[in-house]
């Protein structure tokens, strides 16, 4: 089979450039969701149109909503849920996710599939809280997909326990749809600390805008009280953790990058960005123009706990390969489970361009070495090719990464590729 290799372009002088972001995938989907079972129709402006954003906007309609995608900014109009669907998740982890405890509030079956990876990830926990809040599920036992929910038009709710350890989503799943179940949704995670809590701060953060009371108040429990999800407009910040590639542009080629929009105050994991880069030893300046990066004459490792920036890690470690002094990465033994496993990728795919890379249970380390060209495969994580396109910027003219399935950075960044050779000058 012949491999759909791109090559990725050289930073040969320092990169000086202002760029705007496509919208947040996380937002973006929270907004679609609780939209579609608020008290009337809203927007959701500058919503990012990618592939994870346009299976959510087709789930929702599958279930009943009207979702408007034809603009920049969606119209959404809820239910009812009355029919039976079928829900393709793709590779969205946000749609196997956090659509089957909206699909338990239907009257019809829907069933829910996705891409050969997706029947590998992790969703058995989630399934397992909504047969203990009154739902009937069907997958064979298997905790994974393909399965069906067979809704009966509402749901008990109530309080479950789960093990949240290998996914934040599996909390905030429960909490979108937790307010429309008849007594709530009391959650309790036992286990492993919950990665990426970033997340679920984000979720708890939207509910309220809603007008749905949340107490977070105790560790490990979140409970939504019952009640209506009040229609709002909301509007999407820039997705800050696609910013990572372009950031880590100044951080290698030691020249400037300002991403316009960067909010004052966030739940975004992606503003990590700013400490992480830092410390590295690049010179980063926020205010009312956006967040701007200069890079350093020599970028400098980093030893850092990535447990609740986790989608933050295949950036981070292509910064890491490149860098002047030794590296550890920690606390992300979770991100084995995501599009593909991360950890293992990252390793096989920097240390095949030559990097010294240990890979360990709960993440990598790195130390100096000289880097070369070759083949980088993306195992289709959008992810992956963000590590990839960084590494490759790095090396000199002589040496050039080939990034397999560019193409699967329209999960949540359209014509990535085209965006991404634009900011070098006169065609590299």
């Amino acid at each position: 089979m012949t491999l759909d290799l791109w090559p990725a372009p050289h930073a040969l002088a320092p990169v000086e450039v202002v760029v705007s972001l496509p919208g947040s995938k996380s937002l973006t989907n929270r907004a679609l969701l609780l939209a579609s079972i608020a008290d009337g129709p809203s927007t959701v402006v500058r919503a990012l149109r990618s592939r994870d954003t346009l299976l959510m906007a087709g789930a929702l309609s599958a279930l009943g909503s009207t979702v408007d995608t034809s603009g920049t900014d969606w119209a959404v109009t809820p239910g009812p849920f009355t029919r039976d669907a079928q829900v393709d998740c793709g590779l969205a982890g946000t749609v196997m996710r956090f659509v089957p405890p909206v699909a338990a509030l239907s009257s019809g079956s829907v069933s829910f599939d996705g891409d050969p990876h997706m029947r590998t990830r992790p969703i058995g926990e989630v399934l397992g809280a909504l047969r203990g809040l009154g739902a009937v599920i069907a997958d064979d036992g298997r905790g994974a997909l393909p399965f069906t929910v067979c809704g009966t038009g509402a749901l008990r709710g109530g309080t479950v326990t789960l093990d949240a350890s290998a996914s934040s989503q599996f909390i905030s799943a429960l909490l979108l749809a937790g307010a429309r179940y008849e007594q709530g949704v009391d959650v309790r995670h036992v286990g492993k600390p919950v990665p990426s809590l970033p997340h679920i701060d984000m979720t708890v953060a939207m509910l309220r805008e809603h007008g749905v009371e949340v107490d977070d108040a105790d560790a490990n429990r979140w409970a939504v009280a019952p009640g209506t999800v009040r229609a709002v407009d909301h509007v999407i910040e820039p997705d800050l953790s696609n910013a990572a590639p372009f950031l880590a542009l100044a951080a290698v080629s030691g020249g400037t990058v300002r991403v316009r929009d960067w909010p004052a105050e966030t739940t975004q994991a992606g503003d990590a960005l700013r400490d992480i880069l830092q410390r590295m030893g690049c010179v980063v300046v926020l205010d009312a123009e956006g967040l701007t990066v200069t890079g350093p004459e020599q970028l400098e490792g980093i030893d850092i706990d990535l447990h609740d920036v986790g989608e933050l890690t295949p950036a981070v470690a292509a910064l890491c390969a490149v860098a002047a002094s030794p590296s550890h990465l920690r606390g992300v033994g979770h991100i084995r489970h995501h599009e593909t496993d991360r950890l293992a990728a990252l390793a096989a795919e920097l240390g095949g361009l030559g990097a010294a890379v240990t890979e360990h249970p709960d993440g990598l380390s790195f130390a100096p070495a000289s880097l070369h060209g070759g083949v980088f495969h993306t195992y289709g994580d959008h992810r992956m090719a963000h590590a990839g396109v960084i590494v490759g910027a790095a090396l000199g003219a002589d040496e050039t990464v080939e990034v397999e399935n560019i193409a699967t950075t329209s999960k949540t960044f359209p014509d990535f590729a085209g965006f991404w050779s634009g900011l070098f000058p006169s065609g590299d």
